[in-house]
């Protein structure tokens, strides 16, 4: 009977010791991944060039369509979150290449809102044609443009290195990216889901949104031209 006790007792022992290791293997694996959804979701929260254009989409082409360009835009963002981290310790080594980077993206922001603002000076004059294309693509393409998303995503996976929240290896980089990616996509189908609502509710947004991506545009080229002058 006391044997059969202790052996009892060690099977508990056992069986606590198994489930806190997998309580903390778990935990581990989902640190980063969370840390690189709220990357993803909270750094595009604020008005941009991709969540406007994703309302702008759904708006002009319907919720599926916003939806694709929500996807294409979050596929985009996986190579520039690999990138980001893959090669983290080079970057902060040679940050001449951010500047690089930085410096291209000042002319295509400034490119991009005067292709806005000339939009919206035709919708005013007379109601345009609904823009055909796979949004996919146009998703893709667009948040291609956007060289602000590798030194964001190198400052937030140093910065959760640094606090030891995360290390800077496989595969725990990769599960910061799939987060992130999975972050942006879950923050550009709310714009998408939402933008019918935008529209009946919010009409100076929903008429003047050309007029607004021309002005996030221009204040984009602005805070990149900042960030390389300074």
């Amino acid at each position: 009977m006391q044997l059969e006790k202790e052996l009892q007792n060690v099977t508990l022992v056992t069986n606590s010791i198994a489930n806190s290791e997998y309580f903390c293997l778990m935990t581990i694996y989902l640190i980063p991944l969370l840390i690189g959804f709220l990357a993803g979701f909270v750094g595009l929260m604020a008005p941009s060039m991709l969540n406007m254009t994703t309302a702008r989409t759904s708006i002009e082409r319907g919720r599926a369509a916003g939806v694709l360009f929500a996807a294409g835009a979050a596929s985009t963002l996986f190579a520039q979150g690999l990138i980001a981290v893959l090669f983290a310790k080079y970057f902060v080594a040679h940050p001449e290449i951010i500047t690089k980077l930085k410096t291209a993206a000042i002319v295509v922001l400034s490119a991009l809102a005067v292709f806005f603002y000339i939009q919206a000076r035709k919708e005013f004059r007379a109601a345009g044609k609904v823009k055909q294309g796979n949004p996919y693509l146009s998703g893709l393409l667009m948040s291609s443009l956007n060289m602000l998303a590798i030194p964001f995503h190198l400052a937030m996976v140093t910065l959760a290195e640094s606090k030891s929240w995360m290390q800077i290896v496989m595969p725990y980089s990769f599960l910061y990216v799939l987060g992130a990616v999975l972050g942006a996509f879950s923050l550009f189908a709310l714009y998408a889901y939402f933008a019918n609502i935008i529209a009946q509710r919010a009409s100076f947004i929903a008429q003047n949104i050309n007029y607004i991506l021309s002005g996030l545009f221009v204040v984009l080229a602005g805070l990149t031209a900042y960030q390389v002058l300074v």
